[in-house]
């Protein structure tokens, strides 16, 4: 059984336990090996690269944009990388070669960089584009430098680990992204070697020009589509839950086991993703089940996304949502009756590249429920702009989620659960396809609302779950 596994960056930073509770655990000989390792770059590296990925707080990146000095802005992250590098010297990273490793690539960094910069300069170029290209070699160092440091600590315990450098740095070939992931996987016997892939991957078309972020969860898609892998996996720092074990408590956050890819694009969709929904649609398609673990409970069978999966028993498995969300209410006199009203107001949502999570509608009203950023705020000055009367409310949605939900009962008792909290529900929102109960309520309600969903609607999943333990 071939496996593609992709690790984030926080377990990345606790190696030690990647390696005893992944990597090893109580494999022995050729067990070890058929699986395909993708690495993110350690706990707030990338981070320092570009901006922080939760405050925005600017990165490298941003002084390049600015023309400012990112050179000695990088001499002082390599020296916090090398500081990285010394936690793992116990457990087996040659510190002298992981160093010159690391330097090299920095250096590597800046000359193409200082290039870029020129170029930029002569004015006879795209700014976007160039600013692209730093963007994606920045972030490339990081998982470069990780994937590096764990081939060298695996080889340094015995086991035949090869680097698979997905960067493109040492070379100049123009190369489509799985043109790139192909070249690189030809001809390796993975019944001998465990492989160690970087999650960026340099291409033509630019990984990040279309996914930014997901970066990782792309090259992890697409080499476990190139290779036919039997599964794919993700190793968390948590497991995917009924509900967040930092608002339920842990006791309460009871692991999915089994759901399907519509609910897994239903938790993209309000920000909460078990995977990027553009790395999940390849894999659903070549019938690739995923399968999403925790790092520290290698012995848990953790949870499996797959397409046909329907829980063989009424039940919900999730309760989720955001806090940082926007209620847009449209409402005009004349828009009852007329035909297109709503096309009128999508055609602002299409110029300033916004995209809605919720909308539910009236006679003359209709509300959205969108991201809140700065595009948004855009969009609804533009909105007020043209329309009778625009509202805007800060506000948070809850969802309720299940593959077999579609019955009586489910959306009186969530129902029920808000009202006991004294929660109102200011909108809702479900489709025909009843796999998400979507509720915009206040936003400092949201913890609350979790609580009560998940107290109320998984309860006897907990239950369920206690007695197993107990037997």
């Amino acid at each position: 059984m071939l496996t593609v596994e992709k690790i984030g960056g926080t377990s990345m930073s606790q190696f030690q336990d990647v390696m005893q509770n992944i990597i090893i655990g109580n494999r022995k000989g050729d067990e070890l090996y058929n699986r395909i390792f993708v690495v993110s770059a350690y706990n707030n590296v990338t981070n320092w690269l570009l901006e922080h990925k939760k405050t925005g707080e600017p990165g490298i990146f941003n002084k390049f944009l600015n023309g400012e000095d990112y050179s000695s802005a990088l001499d002082f992250f390599c020296q916090r990388l090398l500081l990285i590098n010394d936690g793992f010297a116990d457990i087996g990273l040659d510190l002298k070669e992981a160093r010159d490793f690391i330097r090299f690539r920095v250096d590597q960094a800046k000359t193409i960089l200082y290039s870029l910069a020129k170029v930029l300069a002569s004015g006879y170029v795209n700014r976007d584009d160039i600013h692209l290209a730093a963007r994606e070699i920045l972030a490339s160092i990081g998982e470069a430098h990780s994937g590096w440091n764990s081939v060298n600590i695996l080889n340094n315990n015995g086991i035949n680990a090869r680097f698979i450098d997905l960067c493109g740095f040492n070379d100049n070939e123009s190369l489509t992204i799985d043109e790139r992931i192909h070249a690189e996987f030809s001809g390796i016997d993975f019944s001998k070697t465990l492989c160690i892939a970087t999650g960026y991957t340099k291409g033509t078309e630019g990984i990040m020009r279309a996914f930014d972020r997901g970066y990782s969860e792309v090259t992890f898609s697409k080499i476990a589509i190139e290779v036919k892998a039997d599964e794919a996996v993700i190793h968390k720092e948590y497991h995917l839950s009924s509900a967040d074990p930092k608002i339920v408590g842990v006791e309460n956050s009871i692991p999915v086991g089994n759901t399907n890819y519509i609910i897994a694009d239903q938790l993209a969709d309000i920000g909460m993703e078990a995977i990027h929904p553009k790395a999940a649609k390849p894999l659903e398609l070549a019938n690739i089940n995923i399968r999403i673990k925790n790092t520290f409970q290698p012995e848990h069978p953790g949870t499996v996304i797959s397409s046909d999966y329907i829980s063989p028993e009424p039940r919900v498995e999730i309760v989720s949502g955001s806090r940082k969300v926007l209620a847009i209410e449209i409402h005009d006199p004349m828009m009852v009756g007329e035909v297109g009203f709503d096309g009128r107001i999508m055609q602002y949502f299409v110029k300033y590249n916004v995209s809605y999570i919720l909308k539910s509608t009236n006679a003359n009203s209709i509300t959205m429920v969108v991201w809140e950023n700065e595009q948004s705020i855009k969009l609804i000055e533009a909105l007020r702009g043209v329309f009778y009367q625009v509202t805007l409310l800060p506000a948070a949605i809850v969802c309720v989620m299940g593959t077999n939900i579609a019955i009586p009962g489910f959306l009186y008792k969530a129902s029920e659960a808000l009202y006991e909290k004294g929660i109102n529900i200011m909108s809702f929102a479900q489709s025909l396809m009843q796999v998400n109960m979507q509720f915009v309520i206040e936003r400092d309600r949201y913890e609350d609302a979790v609580i009560a969903l998940n107290d109320k609607l998984c309860k006897r999943k907990i239950e369920t779950h206690s007695l197993l333990e107990e037997e």
